[in-house]
């Protein structure tokens, strides 16, 4: 075995430090497979009692009409998420995408957009026009208004119920960190918020962004009242197998003003050709929580390992995780791109390639970013990447594999070594 990880360029000393990093991950690892297990039934359990059939995995063209495979697969979501109705479509381009529909299916001019939950992330600034952008939600006549975090990442909750108004039409909670430092939140966590919120405001709309979640938990946060939860196949619920597309599920009015938002008023959900992705938009969905819990493995270990290098890590390797994403401070850039080049060394795809940091659409910071994946930009494959500003921290997640996850932190920590951190 240790042969076969320096084929890859991995001494024997970082293999060791990655062995004794693994100790005692045992119970960890077992609650890790015990919640894909219950996620994988809930799966199958929807799809069978869907009915889905060989003929659901054939495609339309053209306006899509009567696609069964498409309904069969919204209607898949919608069993499992427990809510109303689903929109699925690979004409949802990313997830930033799916919250701009969600948003803007919602919002009119004179509306205002609350975050509860503290500034949002990188790519929902244009969106909603802190960084003024085209089309944004500012530039169509609506406000924002956000209530930050108290310390120790506690809801204000005096400050949010001071921020609902008459004006204040939908709240959206951003359930994974983004590139802050702030924990992620569980879906329990969310349905406390919800919960208040709908105390103060009752026809308040409640919408979650799900990125990076699905999954991780035994619940999701449609079970503790959210009206829209939102996500992208790239990241957790295509299973690394989705080569596009977006999903919103929630109730089945709210799902029906997103589809004619993302069509056009009159058309909704009767159109949208699926175009031969549906048998790769089952199986993702269907393999999705033993992936997703392949990524929670390798994000264990990442902070296991980190963590034993001196080196702040969020969430711990023993902490309850509700989301894929491993945060590390790594304190300097230097060690910020030996990380990335070490994980996009161990791509299938593109591992020749040195990573740099970059301006990128959306990013008010240079990024860099890892993801030598075969789905461009999936990241539940793996996949690291963050701004080139302090602490420097690395955001890493993914893995269909968690031998994959494995062999892809151990050659970062040989890149740091390389580069001259000493073990």
């Amino acid at each position: 075995m240790q042969q076969a990880y320096e084929k890859l360029g991995i001494s024997r000393e970082v293999y060791e430090r990655g062995q004794q990093a693994l100790q005692g991950l045992e119970n960890v690892f077992r609650e890790i497979d015990e919640i894909a297990e219950y996620n994988q039934l809930k799966v199958l359990d929807a799809m069978i009692r869907q009915g889905v059939a060989d003929y659901h995995l054939g495609g339309t063209t053209g306006y899509g009409h009567n696609d069964l495979g498409r309904d069969a697969l919204e209607q898949v979501y919608a069993a499992v998420f427990h809510t109303e109705d689903a929109l699925v479509r690979p004409q949802i381009t990313c997830g930033t995408h799916a919250l701009y529909l969600a948003l803007s299916a919602h919002l009119k001019a004179g509306d205002e957009l609350l975050s509860p939950v503290g500034a949002p992330y990188d790519t929902l600034e244009e969106v909603i026009g802190i960084r003024p952008s085209m089309g944004s939600l500012a530039e169509n006549g609506i406000t924002y208004r956000q209530v930050d975090l108290l310390p120790g990442d506690a809801f204000d909750w005096e400050g949010i119920r001071a921020a609902i108004g008459p004006r204040t039409r939908l709240a959206t909670i951003q359930r994974s960190r983004g590139y802050s430092g702030r924990k992620t939140f569980s879906p329990r966590e969310i349905g406390e918020l919800i919960r208040f919120m709908k105390a103060v405001k009752p026809d308040l709309t409640v919408m979650v962004d799900n990125c990076y979640g699905e999954f991780t938990d035994l619940k999701e946060p449609s079970d503790y009242g959210a009206d829209m939860i939102v996500g992208s196949l790239i990241k957790n619920p295509g299973g690394g197998l989705a080569a596009s597309g977006g999903y919103i599920a929630g109730s089945r009015e709210a799902v029906e003003r997103c589809a004619h938002r993302l069509t056009a008023p009159g058309l909704g959900k009767e159109i949208g050709a699926s175009l031969g992705m549906n048998p790769s938009f089952f199986q993702g969905f269907f393999l999705a929580p033993t992936v997703v819990a392949a990524a929670k493995k390798g994000a264990v270990f990442a902070a296991a390992l980190y963590e034993s290098l001196g080196f702040g890590v969020s969430p711990g390797p023993r902490d309850p995780r509700y989301d894929i994403i491993q945060a590390i401070d790594l304190r300097t850039p230097e060690n910020l791109l030996a990380f990335c080049k070490g994980i996009q060394g161990a791509a299938p795809v593109d591992s020749f390639v040195d990573p740099e940091p970059s301006p990128m659409a959306g990013y008010g910071d240079p990024v860099i970013m890892a993801a030598g994946t075969f789905i461009q930009g999936s990241s539940i494959e793996l996949s690291a990447d963050g701004p080139l500003r302090p602490p420097y921290r690395v955001f890493f997640q993914g893995g269909l594999s968690w031998f994959h996850a494995k062999a892809g932190i151990l050659l970062s920590l040989q890149k740091l070594v390389d580069a001259g951190f000493s073990l």
